[in-house]
């Protein structure tokens, strides 16, 4: 296939090196003849690096870089030309303008694709003479190594574009999905529920940023905690998305943004590319204030209360802690209580339990080493210390467990970021904006979970899951945790989460 791709900066050179490698001819073409040129000899520098390493014989770098052919005029006829890329700045009519332009100077076969991130594919269409020819083709920096496509038709595109799309896509060796023309498209929108989450949880004095990465690291597994990812992208562009996906579906709640961001984006806090977001950066740059080591008596009786209390009331008493039995706690005993969805305060309240030395303890089994103690504002301190050195106690002659210490909320941080995360796909799924496969394929891919959110929540189980979110909904009263009804029907039904399930369709033909 012969591809023109309009635009050599980042994305557009990324896309040429990635076309040419996998066999077809490139012709690359800016504005500017400068970035053309810089952009070819990076692609030469990548091909060269990876014959270094291995990855490619010089034969195979040589043939792809005689495949890309830079053009010094964008509007040169190309009747040769099967599919233009456009990957110029990201304004609707600079957009507009390209693919009008082109319009008139390549075959009317020419499929176009455009490369926004962010713009309705289908307004970007509007403007031209055959609207059915242009979609949505979204690819991932750095191109060559983030090996996921999103293939977004609009509303007018042709029926046969999109496969021809995909094909390409998983020709050349990426993995493609087929996302509906809305806000955020599929990796952005699913992205929205670890950030916005993380960012309440702030708000809300839960924790400190350094907290809740810590926590999303080791008991969730992620590679990265949110506050680490929006200094990664940016948060003047992780701001932007937020506000753009809630706007665009109507301010739906559980996408709703915080009020933290706007004046730490005025400020210039955007993270690694300024020097400073919410952590600091560069050689002069203090590191986060490293955890309080742990100083309590790890010897004082426990009494773990609540029907959630056997994993660990096994777990600390194969560690060695001293652990009550019985119907109450004694005069000396800590009281911890795992909490689903609920606080501990609620549970204080309910069962009349020691305020001063009752403690939440987060049930969700960690992917590392550490667990989550909850204290309330009624809390004692000391009390707080040995709660943390027992909970620190390892059960199989380890590394001690390390203990965060947050303040009590409704499902405490680990429960909230994943319950966000699962709704906000499952929200995506309700929606038929993409198949339930297809969301835990692009955010494994595009944004590095362990595993897809549908997926994740099939882990827990969907009917554990509903009540998790009936729970957060019920505590706080807030709709951001009202259950989306995808998992409320298939915690009902008995059906995994990543099932699509039967649609009317299915059950009206022959």
């Amino acid at each position: 296939m012969r591809i023109r791709i309009v635009g050599a900066g980042a994305m557009g050179r990324g896309i040429a090196q990635w076309a040419a490698t996998a066999g077809h001819t490139v012709e690359l073409c800016d504005v500017r003849p400068e970035a053309v040129a810089a952009a070819v000899d990076f692609v030469r520098s990548m091909l060269e690096r990876a014959v270094e390493k291995g990855r490619m014989s010089a034969g195979d770098s040589a043939a792809a870089l005689e495949r890309l052919v830079p053009l010094d005029d964008p509007w040169a006829p190309g009747p040769e030309v099967e599919l233009v890329v456009e990957a110029v700045r990201e304004d609707l009519d600079t957009k507009a303008e390209v693919f009008g332009r082109l319009e008139r100077v390549l075959p009317e076969s020419a499929v176009f694709a455009t490369n926004t991130s962010s713009l309705s594919v289908t307004r970007i269409a509007a403007s031209l003479r055959d609207p059915g020819r242009l979609a949505g083709l979204h690819f991932f920096n750095p191109v060559p190594l983030m090996k996921i496509v999103e293939v977004v038709p609009g509303a007018a595109t042709r029926p046969g574009i999109p496969p021809l799309l995909t094909a390409l896509v998983e020709g050349c060796g990426h993995r493609a999905v087929t996302v509906a023309d809305t806000p955020g498209f599929l990796v952005n929108h699913a992205g929205r529920g670890l950030v916005t989450e993380a960012l309440a949880l702030l708000e809300e004095s839960v924790a400190d940023p350094a907290g809740i990465d810590r926590i999303a690291r080791d008991v969730l597994g992620l590679r990265m905690g949110p506050f680490e990812l929006m200094d990664l992208t940016g948060l003047d562009v992780t701001a932007a998305v937020i506000d753009t996906v809630w706007q665009g579906f109507r301010h739906e709640d559980r996408l709703r943004p915080s009020f933290l961001t706007p004046n730490r984006v005025t400020a210039g806090l955007h993270g690694r590319k300024t020097g400073r977001g919410w952590f600091g950066y560069g050689p002069d740059a203090p590191s986060p204030a490293p955890e309080a080591p742990v100083t309590g008596d790890p010897g004082r009786p426990v009494f773990v209360a609540g029907t959630e209390g056997d994993e660990l009331r096994s777990a600390l008493g194969v560690a060695g802690a001293v652990i009550e039995t019985g119907t109450g706690p004694s005069a000396e005993a800590l009281v911890l209580v795992p909490v689903w969805g609920t606080t501990v305060a609620a549970a204080v309240a309910a069962a009349g339990l020691p305020a001063a030395r009752t403690f939440g303890v987060d049930p969700l089994p960690p992917a590392g080493r550490r667990r989550v103690l909850a204290v309330t504002p009624a809390s004692d301190p000391s009390a707080a210390r040995d709660a943390r050195a027992v909970l620190a106690r390892p059960a199989d002659g380890g590394e001690p467990f390390a203990v965060s210490v947050v303040r009590d909320t409704a499902g405490s941080v680990a429960q909230r970021l994943l319950a966000s995360v699962v709704s906000v796909a499952a929200s995506i799924a309700e929606r038929s904006l993409a198949a339930p496969a297809d969301i835990d394929l692009a955010v494994t891919t595009g944004l590095g979970y362990p595993v897809g959110p549908l997926a994740w929540g099939d882990r827990i189980g969907a009917a554990r899951m509903l009540d998790l979110q009936r729970s957060l909904h019920a505590t706080t009263g807030d709709p951001r945790h009202r259950p989306a009804r995808w998992l409320t029907e298939r915690a009902q039904l008995g059906l995994p989460l990543t099932e699509p399930g039967t649609a009317p369709a299915d059950c009206a033909g022959p």
